[in-house]
């Protein structure tokens, strides 16, 4: 599942309308005050990469939101939602450079696989170091 995270309603609306447009129904989610879009994994490169280039766009705005409510106290923030083997779902603040750069690199299906193998692991820990198993 694609997972879509914003902290404010607006860019939130406007990237659900940018995707109704498309012709997707996206499952939507609010949660302690984060707007969370999921998207199956399974949609074509080339829409993928226009819904990656207009979730940029909503970042930027998110982010201009941010800076005019905080004057010029400027907070930058990012986060990657986690999955606990019990359902819950908690957020893992992320420096939004450091971010930026993962997800220029990596897809955003590979991060979350990344970091669900993480919670794996630290939620069962395989009891073998990686050069015993």
């Amino acid at each position: 599942m694609l997972e879509y995270v914003f902290f404010d309603e607006r860019p939130w609306k406007s990237f659900l309308e940018f995707l109704e447009n498309l012709g997707l129904t996206p499952k939507t989610t609010l949660s302690e005050g984060t707007w969370l879009v999921e998207l199956p994994e399974d949609i074509e490169d080339e829409l993928f990469e226009r819904i990656e280039a207009f979730n940029d766009q909503m970042l930027d705005y998110n982010e201009e939101l941010v800076i005019e409510a905080e004057g010029d106290a400027h907070v930058h923030l990012a986060g990657i939602n986690i999955t606990l083997a019990d359902g819950r779902i908690v957020q893992a603040a992320i420096d939004p450079k450091l971010m930026r750069r993962l997800l220029e690199s990596v897809t955003p299906e590979e991060l979350g696989g990344f970091v669900d193998r993480i919670v794996d692991a630290v939620e069962a820990p395989p009891g073998l170091g990686l050069c015993q198993r």
